[in-house]
């Protein structure tokens, strides 16, 4: 099973999906991550983030190959980007989308702390808002606070479970 947890900077989709993982017990790659170990100085071109997604599309690969479950955890803010990832998979079992929404004051406080990978700020945040091409098909949104991820893992995991019980019966 393949899950893209995405959304922008500072909406907590790192947290939860970092988390989630654990529960469905799945590998995790964090493109933030993958960037860091990557680009010494970061710059954020379309190269360098075409180079972190295709890491990401091969690291995906892989777990597929070896039939292992796989949380992708990037902003996955372009169509184009998305179909990459739903191209490679078809024929494969597909991909959950799980999207993570949280409110601009929330995210603003959010980018004023330092994480360990991400370099974003509320600036990239506008950024990436405004170049955002929203997924149009059905999918799960979890608004995320600062005090609701228990309910957002229960929320994932119910939806992940429903899902999976609807391929069977197709």
């Amino acid at each position: 099973m393949i899950v893209i947890v995405f959304g922008l900077p500072g909406s907590g989709k790192s947290y939860f999906a970092s988390r989630f993982a654990k529960v469905i017990n799945a590998g995790y790659v964090n493109s933030d991550k993958l960037r860091k170990e990557n680009f010494e100085k970061r710059v954020y071109s379309d190269q360098e983030k075409k180079v972190v997604y295709d890491k990401m599309l091969e690291q995906m690969k892989e777990y597929v190959e070896q039939k292992k479950n796989l949380v992708l955890d990037a902003t996955f803010h372009k169509k184009e980007i998305r179909k990459m990832f739903v191209d490679e998979m078809k024929g494969k079992g597909g991909i959950f989308f799980i999207e993570i929404q949280a409110d601009e004051n929330t995210t603003r406080e959010r980018l004023k702390k330092p994480r360990p990978y991400s370099e974003a700020d509320f600036e990239v945040y506008k950024l990436i808002s405004g170049q955002n091409e929203p997924l149009v098909e059905p999918h799960l949104i979890l608004k995320s606070t600062d005090d609701n991820i228990d309910e957002m893992l229960r929320k994932a995991s119910e939806y992940l479970k429903i899902k999976n019980d609807n391929r069977t019966h197709q």
